[in-house]
């Protein structure tokens, strides 16, 4: 350093990054770990707190008593020790381990004046900087096996690439959920969020709100589920909340149909699973949103950007804010762990000819999803009766490409198995049985009332539709449909 870089260090007075001093004294470990906690700094000894230099002899004594009080903090501070005129100057390097302590504890630096920890403080800058990991701590309040649901651990492990046959505490211990404390197994954060009977009770703020809106704002929502089942639960749930509030095309060719989604549904996948993977669970107020408007999706979660990871560096980076969740998932295969989300959401999207999501960081991250313009645009809510055997053409004839409104009974697998189980008359629980939904009023709207205004089929009981006794059957325009649909296998 130069007389005039110290003339103008002298000239700008006290601040985050520079601190006056006459001789090293008490305080001086503490200034050294504010400085290495915060962004480095600069310590002018000799120099009074009004900016007026007085001078302090230089000596291997003093240069020996500052390297060692910057060694005895935890851990060590570096430091750059030179003499200008009668100026020491100590440059104080930012620490590459975060938080560091000296004797007194922690300390920061809050504009010119050097500041002492909270407990709440040191917490939020231990999670912050990555020294303390959500899903590894220990969950003090979860018992085992009084709060264990083993269903979701035997739904996990059948998913997985490991074996039953061991005990089910070696397993917890081996996967890393649980350890050992002598004769009982204490359960880590990430083994709550994924086998807890009621993970709210743990920990509230893990569930995914699924927001159904009408128009391009929060203003009309017209549906909105809370799912908080466990995290592999909520990754499903919500994607089915997406299905069911999203369009469904189809494109027939040569009486092969081929299902196109509105949406590029594998990024969405890849989308919900990154927020709750890379979420931030020490926010206690925030949760995952998945917001589905009339003309995109979007899938937040707080927390922003990993501590290590830039914008820049997206999609060509794997760094997970909680490798442990992100350890269980890629272990049932919903993720890769490899950095590659980022790239796979915008190749599926181009696949599925949709605009390429746009990611977002703000302390929150939101990755933006746009439909397939061709089936938005095609797509309309008018019913029509006409069947998609009825398309033009017989077999072996070109039929000519075209997109088929979600809304038109489609002859689908789900629509087949409505109308195989129907050709005995059934009531409405045995066909929403056939399809598989425990939502009622789905039903009725996506196969129900299609089927029965496409003439597929028809009520035993047409001038009594509410009767208790009401039965449907599939009419003769229906099995032409399960002929064609059958002959084209």
């Amino acid at each position: 350093m130069k007389q005039t870089d110290l003339d103008i260090l002298l000239w700008e007075g006290e601040g985050s990054m520079l601190e006056y001093k006459e001789s090293p004294s008490s305080s001086f470990a503490r200034d050294l770990v504010s400085f290495a906690n915060s962004s480095g700094g600069k310590i002018l000894l000799g120099v009074r707190d009004d900016g007026t230099v007085v001078g302090v002899r230089d000596s291997n004594k003093l240069r020996a008593q500052i390297q060692d009080i910057a060694r005895n903090c935890d851990p060590p501070v570096k430091i750059l020790i030179e003499t200008v005129g009668k100026v020491t100057v100590i440059t104080v390097r930012e620490s590459e381990s975060k938080p560091v302590q000296c004797r007194e504890g922690f300390f920061w630096r809050q504009g010119a004046v050097t500041q002492k920890l909270s407990r709440d403080e040191i917490r939020d800058f231990f999670r912050i900087e990555g020294a303390i990991r959500f899903d590894l701590t220990v969950c003090p309040k979860f018992r085992y096996p009084e709060d264990f649901d083993r269903e979701k651990f035997d739904a996990w492990i059948r998913q997985s690439r490991i074996t039953p046959r061991r005990k089910i505490d070696d397993v917890l211990v081996n996967i890393e959920v649980a350890e050992r404390a002598g004769k009982r197994l204490v359960f880590r954060n990430a083994g709550v969020l994924f086998f807890a009977k009621d993970v709210r009770h743990f920990f509230p703020q893990s569930y995914i709100t699924c927001l159904l809106s009408k128009g391009t704002d929060k203003v009309n929502i017209l549906d909105r589920k809370d799912f908080a089942g466990g995290l592999v639960s909520d990754i499903e749930e919500s994607l089915r909340f997406v299905e069911r509030n999203t369009r469904t095309g189809y494109r027939i060719e040569k009486l092969r149909r081929e299902d196109i989604p509105e949406y590029p549904m594998r990024a969405l996948r890849e989308a919900i699973t990154n927020a709750v993977m890379h979420r931030d669970y020490f926010e206690a107020g925030a949760n995952v949103f998945v917001e589905i408007y009339d003309d995109r999706i979007e899938i937040s979660n707080p927390g922003g950007l990993p501590k290590g990871l830039s914008r820049e560096e997206l999609g060509t980076r794997s760094v997970r804010r909680n490798p442990l969740i992100a350890d269980l998932l890629h272990r049932i295969a919903l993720i890769e762990k490899a950095g590659t989300g980022i790239r796979r959401m915008i190749e599926d999207a181009r696949k599925q000819e949709c605009p390429e999501p746009k990611f977002k960081v703000n302390g929150f991250f939101t990755a933006t999803f746009w439909p397939n313009v061709e089936i938005a645009r095609r797509i309309t809510p008018q019913l029509t009766t006409q069947a998609p055997g009825e398309v033009t053409g017989e077999v072996g004839e070109q039929v000519t490409p075209q997109v088929t409104p979600q809304v038109t009974p489609q002859a689908t697998p789900q629509v087949i198995a409505v109308l195989e189980v129907a050709q005995t008359a059934q009531n409405r629980e045995e066909l929403q049985r056939a399809v598989g939904l425990r939502d009622r009023e789905h039903f009725r709207k996506t196969y129900l009332e299609p089927l029965l205004v496409a003439g597929w089929l028809e009520m035993t009981i047409p001038d009594k539709p509410r009767s208790p006794k009401q039965r449907y059957r599939t009419t003769d325009l229906g099995r032409k449909v399960l002929e064609r649909w059958n002959g084209g296998k």
